[in-house]
């Protein structure tokens, strides 16, 4: 399935500035998959070293994040936009 992955402005760095990336994948965990693969420093940022999404990243696929969904195992379709976002704290 033809996927948009969305990177939010601080994760750009990790996969040379691209806004967006275009990638094939039928489920979240794949998408994962595929940046692991093709841009893992982008994946060490989203992802904890067992795989899982880390608790201060937050992906939606259109517009339900991934827990309301199910979580890694939510399935894709074709012109799906993966977005991922970045928990913002501060005081």
């Amino acid at each position: 399935m033809d996927v948009t992955v969305r990177i939010p402005t601080p994760l750009r760095e990790c996969c040379a500035g691209a806004t967006e990336l275009p990638i094939e994948a039928s489920s979240v965990a794949e998408a994962l998959s595929v940046l692991e693969r093709d841009y893992p420093m982008l994946h060490v940022r989203v992802c904890d070293e067992t795989g899982a999404i880390r608790r201060h990243v937050n992906v939606f696929v259109n517009r339900s994040h991934v827990r309301d969904l199910d979580g890694l195992s939510a399935g894709l379709e074709s012109g799906d936009v993966l977005t991922i976002m970045q928990a913002v704290s501060g005081g």
